[in-house]
């Protein structure tokens, strides 16, 4: 079985600043502002049959991020709705993950950028499980040493590239140690999220799942709650402590990239892939696709 490709050596065409470009050529200069102050946000959209699941929701979102750090993209949320199906299209992707960027460029170096042009650029590719065979057996993860921030400190509401240095190295970490993730807790010692996705947690027949208020609430995490709702089942928003997992009986992941995925451990915590997540991983694959 080969590797797979380095993402700058692929082929097909990625849209970026209005022209599309071919992938290989798809390239900003070393002195780019994002690159030095991580003045960047970005999205990451899943389409299934063509259809790319809440465009616009993501296109909004990537506009809020963007004047949570100070920046105007110059594509209205409708440009960006159309220029995503534009670039499936032109590499023919049906089933795809789609990844729009923004970020400042290299008129400007320092930390003040306000001289700096605003870019955008637009890139679709085959992405298959983001945790691989975790859907059948339940992902295995690390408590991650970094915390997510106090919104006294960061924009944690946008989605921003510099607010994934700790993922990375918490993610690294857990790789480290045969995990395929690992699990933050917040500047407080609640629990909080993975490194790229919301969690949540089964006991005695309802949802518990942490309260987003120093985290993204994503896109899918909301959807998953509309699915549960309407089934009936109750849904607890609120502070978890870490202690609790011990008395949860199931638990299990959202997100653009994972979709839903169970866990099967988090720390010294074991938890079952029971019928409730089975469930919610049927339900969402069902709700993306009708």
């Amino acid at each position: 079985m080969s590797a797979t490709p380095a993402y700058d050596d692929r082929d097909g065409w990625i849209w970026m600043d209005g022209v599309f470009t071919p992938w290989r050529e798809a390239k900003v200069h070393v002195l780019t502002h994002a690159l030095h102050y991580a003045s960047s946000v970005f999205e990451g959209e899943r389409a299934y049959g063509g259809k790319i699941f809440k465009s616009t929701e993501h296109s909004e979102r990537l506009h809020y991020s963007a004047g949570a750090l100070g920046f105007e993209i110059p594509w209205s949320v409708a440009e960006i709705d159309r220029l995503k199906l534009e670039v499936m299209a032109k590499n023919g992707l049906s089933d795809a993950y789609i990844r729009p960027v923004a970020w400042r460029g290299s008129e400007q170096m320092g930390v003040s950028a306000q001289n700096n042009t605003i870019h955008l650029a637009i890139a679709a590719w085959d992405w298959g499980a983001y945790y691989g065979d975790a859907k059948m057996k339940g992902a295995k993860l690390d408590v991650a040493q970094w915390k997510r921030p106090s919104p006294e400190t960061i924009p944690c509401f946008a989605k921003a590239a510099g607010l994934y240095m700790i993922c990375t190295l918490s993610k690294h970490a857990a790789e480290a140690k045969g995990c395929s993730d690992a699990l933050m807790m917040d500047y407080r010692g609640y629990v909080a999220e993975a490194t790229g996705a919301n969690i949540f947690f089964v006991k005695d027949g309802a949802i518990h799942t942490p309260k987003p208020d120093c985290f993204l609430n994503g896109l899918t995490r909301q959807t998953v709650i509309g699915l549960l709702k309407d089934r009936g089942v109750a849904v607890h928003e609120r502070h978890i402590e870490p202690g609790e997992m011990e008395g949860f009986e199931q638990a299990f992941l959202t997100g653009t990239a994972a979709e839903v995925t169970p866990v099967a451990e988090i720390g010294p915590y074991r938890f079952e892939v029971g019928a409730l997540t089975r469930d919610m991983v049927t339900a969402y694959e069902a709700h993306v696709r009708a």
